[in-house]
């Protein structure tokens, strides 16, 4: 090595340039990136049971790095739980201030499960229970809990407009409709996404309301 040579290398080591750091995320950075490889990880075909070693494997951590910011595996899918939750429910009140009550204020709602499954393929197999299977029962009850609540949202829509409490109508069909909601997405996930629950959706709804 020559001299200059030999001087410039020994002014990058004192000027302490690092050649290739890997930043470490922080810790809220860290639960959301391990959120969001867990869900990419339930697009997969056969990905009804992650373990924790494949997701830290995937992360590229040690499972000791998961529990640093999860107590367990049910605590991760509760995440992604409260995730759903909180962008369906938002997405419903939005429709419910926007558009009058009616069958067209439950159609907006159907519609608005259908394309957040097709745009989370990996949170519609947490909506239908089938990432769940293996899991804490209590997570399979969050959801029953999260369709119950859907399906008194659409009944809340079907009202009679002149009353505030739902006919046995409005009944029927937000029953109806919820079980469809189910059942498209439950066919999506167990397509390996290929069958879309948008199929044929506008003659479907227009048939049921």
């Amino acid at each position: 090595m020559s001299d200059a040579a030999s001087q410039t290398s020994k002014s990058s080591a004192d000027d302490g340039v690092p050649t290739a750091v890997r930043k470490r995320p922080k810790p809220g950075e860290r639960r959301i990136q391990i959120l969001q490889t867990l869900a990419a990880m339930l697009e997969q075909p056969g990905a009804e049971r992650i373990t924790t070693a494949a997701l830290a494997a995937k992360l590229e951590v040690s499972e000791a790095a998961l529990y640093r910011h999860f107590a367990s595996k049910a605590q991760m899918f509760e995440g992604l739980i409260e995730f759903i939750e909180q962008s369906v429910f938002s997405l419903v009140n939005q429709i419910a201030e926007r558009e009058p009550s009616g069958t067209s204020q439950a159609g907006k709602v159907v519609l608005m499960l259908v394309q957040f499954a097709e745009k989370n393929p990996g949170m519609t197999r947490v909506m239908v229970g089938d990432a769940l299977v293996f899991e804490n029962d209590r997570l399979q009850q969050r959801m029953n809990q999260f369709f119950d609540k859907i399906e008194a949202s659409l009944r809340q829509s079907l009202r009679d407009g002149a009353s505030a409490t739902p006919t046995v109508d409005a009944q029927v069909r937000a029953t109806a409709l919820t079980a469809f909601v189910m059942g498209r997405l439950q066919r999506y996930a167990r397509s390996g996404f290929r069958r879309l629950p948008s199929e044929h959706l506008e003659n479907s709804l227009a048939l049921m309301l």
